[in-house]
């Protein structure tokens, strides 16, 4: 469901601020459930855990895109938790893409599906805030043509939130410039897309040839002997969701396979993951927005430390 909107108001004694997105954004998906409960995340995936409340009420859950290139995570949430704030509201948990817990923390908690809603692994935030009449998360992702925010709040039915039009654009902000040596990335922003991997189409198998990034990721973890990986693949959006996670992770399994086979890298520091279609990096409506998303990327789980 597309709604040209920009405010979300939650309309409940302690809303006199709206809580509203810019006239650039729209909403891309709303999900309701009445009576019902909501694992609020309040602290980061750590030990196989999520810590959590729990909230009962009525819950809504929205995605909204913001078309802009450009946009941090944090230029987007934070004129939310502001408004939050002003409307009465007490953040109990932020966090950081990896300060939350990565891969294992998208996982476990809701998120609407793309293309409504699109979490990048490497760079997403998180925020949970509770008020007196409920509680509410936002999570705050960006791509490379878009920023995605989805909001989920859980309350009493006569508070339940109202969307209303009209707000401030928002304003792109310059490419800040990703690192594109591997080991200024891992060690900057935790994540780096191998380039130069093969795969035939539909097909699990890497291709039989040298793929100098393997090299330099082996070279990176022999001398960091703490520190673990997790190897993700990625799809673009042909095919069903659970064809594509099962590709994408053997895709994975296969250049962990390749590491291990030729580079020595020991098998207790990598691990396999599969995301499918569920982590574009651009629009899946073009041939090279889908080229672009099909990757297998590198992502630090645990530093050791």
């Amino acid at each position: 469901m597309i709604r040209v909107a920009a405010f979300l108001v939650l309309a409940s004694p302690l809303s006199a601020q709206n809580l509203s997105f810019p006239s650039n954004a729209q909403m891309t998906a709303e999900v309701a459930n009445a009576d019902t409960s909501y694992d609020l995340p309040t602290g980061p995936w750590n030990s196989g855990t999520l810590p959590i409340a729990r909230h009962e009420g009525d819950m809504t859950q929205q995605a909204w895109r913001i078309d802009a290139t450009g946009l941090s995570t944090l230029q987007m949430l934070r004129p939310l938790r502001e408004q939050l704030g002003n409307a009465g509201y007490q953040v109990i948990f932020e966090c950081d893409t990896r300060a939350c817990g990565g891969f294992d923390f998208r996982f476990a908690t809701p998120v609407i599906l793309p293309p409504a809603m699109a979490v990048n692994l490497g760079d997403f935030r998180f925020l949970s805030a509770t008020g007196e009449t409920g509680a509410v998360s936002l999570l705050a992702s960006v791509t490379a043509d878009a920023g995605f925010v989805q909001v989920v709040w859980i309350g009493p039915a006569e508070a339940t939130p109202n969307v209303q039009a009209n707000a401030a654009r928002i304003t792109t902000q310059p490419q800040s410039g990703r690192p594109d040596d591997l080991s200024d990335a891992l060690d900057q922003v935790g994540r780096f897309v191998l380039p130069g991997l093969e795969f035939a189409t539909g097909s699990a198998q890497l291709a039989d040839t040298e793929v100098p990034v393997l090299d330099q990721l082996a070279a990176y973890l022999a001398v960091r002997p703490d520190l673990t990986v997790a190897l993700v693949g990625h799809t673009d959006s042909a095919g069903s969701l659970d064809g594509n996670i099962a590709l994408s992770r053997r895709r994975a399994g296969a250049v962990l396979e390749r590491l291990v086979a030729d580079y020595a890298v020991p098998r207790r520091q990598l691990e396999a993951q599969g995301m499918g279609y569920l982590s574009p990096l651009a629009s899946n409506l073009t041939e090279d927005g889908r080229a672009t998303n099909r990757r297998v990327e590198v992502i630090i789980t645990s530093t050791g430390q």
